[in-house]
C-alpha cells in the first residue's frame, strides 16, 4: 500500500505533457454501429432522484442488502453524508504489476455520483451502469490528443474537424468493490479498438481490437486521486499512482484451475478485474460464495458465424442475437480456510465443473491477466 503524498516533487512522472485529449472528441463523429446490433438501453433504475423522488438512508441500506453481489444503490448517499474533496491521506494506492487500484475512506454511494462526473469531465458518456456488479462504462471515444498538430492541420481543423481521426477509440470500466470498513476499492479497465484496411485491395476498413493499456488505465486513475483531492497537481497525483511499488504476484495453471497466491479478499478483486479488461459480460456476482456469473462468446466460434465487428462493441451490453449465442458461466474462486492460495475455476451454468475447450480458453485469458 502507498500513501499518497503530494508534496513528492522530485518524484519522476512517466508522462510528458498531455498525453490524452478525449474532450477534444466531442466533435468527432461517433463510431457507428452495425445496423443489426439493438442500443444498450441505460438502466433508468440506476439514475440520480430527482426532485420527484426521496432519497433516504434506510431505503438505500435496503437496497444494498437486498443484492446478492454485494451491490449498492449508485448516486444516492445519505443527508449525514459528506461528498466532496477528501484529504491525501483517506486515499491510497494498491499495485499488483501492472495491476493498480484506489483504496479510498468513502462508500461506494458517496463516490458513484463523484465518479460519473469525472468520466463526462475527461470527455466521456456514461454508458452503462449496474449496481449489481458494482461497475459502469463509457462510450467509445477518439483520443485526440494522437492526431499531429502540423501547420497543415492547425489551418484547416477548425473547419473540417471531423475529418481528422486517429483511427482507434478507447473506453473505460470503472468497477467498485465495497470493503468490510466502509471503504471502497476503485479499478479502472481499459479496452481499445483501431481501425485496419481490409479487403484484396485494402479498400476497406473493419474494427478491431488493441491490447488494453495499464498506462492509461494508470493515468485515469491519478486523474480521479486529483478530483477526489480537490488537488491541482494532476501530473503528481498521476506519477504517485504509476511509480507505486510493485506487490510481488504468483499465478499458475494447474490442470483446470489457475492457482493464484494470494488470500480469498485480493483474488476476488484482481479476478474482477481480468474479467473486465478481457471483455467478459458480469451479469451478476455472489462475493459470499466466490462466483462471478459471466458470458462468453468463443472468439473462433464468433469469428466465423459473426466476424469481429459485432463483438467488439459489446462490452457494456449485448445484442439480443449475439446473447444467443453467448454462454453462461461461473468463475469460482475458493479458498481454503487459513490458506493464502486461492483457486479459481470454471463452471458451466448449472454450477458444474466445466473441463470443456472453451473452458480453457476462460482458464488461459485468466491466466494470462493474473500471472
Amino acid at each position: 500500500m502507498t500513501a499518497l503524498a503530494f508534496s513528492l516533487a522530485a518524484c519522476t512522472t512517466i508522462f510528458e505533457g498531455d498525453k490524452v485529449d478525449y474532450k477534444g472528441a466531442k466533435k468527432a463523429a461517433p463510431l457507428d454501429v452495425p445496423p443489426d446490433l439493438t442500443k444498450l438501453q441505460r438502466d433508468n433504475r440506476y439514475a440520480i432522484p430527482d426532485g420527484r423522488g426521496v432519497a433516504t438512508a434506510s431505503g438505500q441500506a435496503a437496497a444494498a442488502a437486498a443484492g446478492t453481489g454485494g451491490g449498492f444503490v449508485p448516486g444516492v448517499a445519505a443527508s449525514s453524508q459528506q461528498i466532496g474533496p477528501i484529504s491525501s491521506d483517506a486515499i491510497s494506492v494498491q499495485r499488483n504489476g501492472d495491476q493498480r487500484w484506489l483504496v479510498v475512506k468513502q462508500t461506494p454511494e458517496q463516490l458513484w455520483p463523484q465518479l460519473r462526473q469525472f468520466w463526462e469531465e475527461q470527455g466521456f458518456a456514461v454508458e452503462t451502469e449496474s449496481a449489481t456488479t458494482g461497475t459502469m462504462e463509457t462510450a467509445w471515444v477518439e483520443n485526440r490528443s494522437k492526431i499531429p498538430q502540423d501547420f497543415i492541420r492547425n489551418a484547416i481543423g477548425r473547419v473540417f474537424d471531423r475529418a481528422y481521426s486517429t483511427g482507434e477509440r478507447d473506453k473505460f470500466r470503472t468497477r467498485l468493490e465495497r470493503l468490510p470498513d466502509g471503504s471502497t476499492e476503485i479499478w479502472v479497465s481499459h479496452r481499445g479498438a483501431e481501425e485496419v484496411l481490409t479487403g484484396p485491395q485494402s479498400e476497406t476498413t473493419t474494427w478491431t481490437s488493441r491490447p488494453n493499456d495499464p498506462g492509461l488505465e494508470s493515468q485515469f486513475l491519478g486523474r480521479m486521486v486529483a478530483m477526489l483531492t480537490g488537488t491541482k497537481e494532476v501530473a503528481t497525483a498521476e506519477a504517485t499512482v504509476a511509480n507505486a511499488p510493485v506487490a510481488p504476484q504468483h499465478a499458475k495453471l494447474v490442470g483446470d484451475t489457475v492457482e493464484v497466491d494470494e488470500g480469498f479478499d485480493r483474488a476476488w478483486r484482481r479476478v474482477g478485474l481480468a474479467l473486465d479488461r478481457v471483455g467478459f459480460t458480469v451479469e451478476d456476482r455472489d462475493r459470499v460464495q466466490g462466483v462471478y456469473f459471466v458470458r462468453y462468446v468463443d472468439p473462433d466460434a464468433a469469428e466465423q458465424k459473426e466476424g469481429f465487428f459485432k463483438r467488439l462493441f459489446s462490452w457494456g451490453g449485448k445484442s439480443e442475437d449475439e446473447l444467443k449465442e453467448a454462454q453462461r458461466y461461473r468463475v469460482l474462486v475458493k479458498t481454503e480456510q487459513g490458506a493464502n492460495v486461492s483457486k479459481v475455476t470454471v463452471q458451466n451454468n448449472e454450477g458444474q465443473a466445466d473441463t470443456s475447450p472453451t473452458a480453457g480458453k476462460i482458464l488461459n485469458l485468466l491466466h494470462t491477466e493474473l500471472k
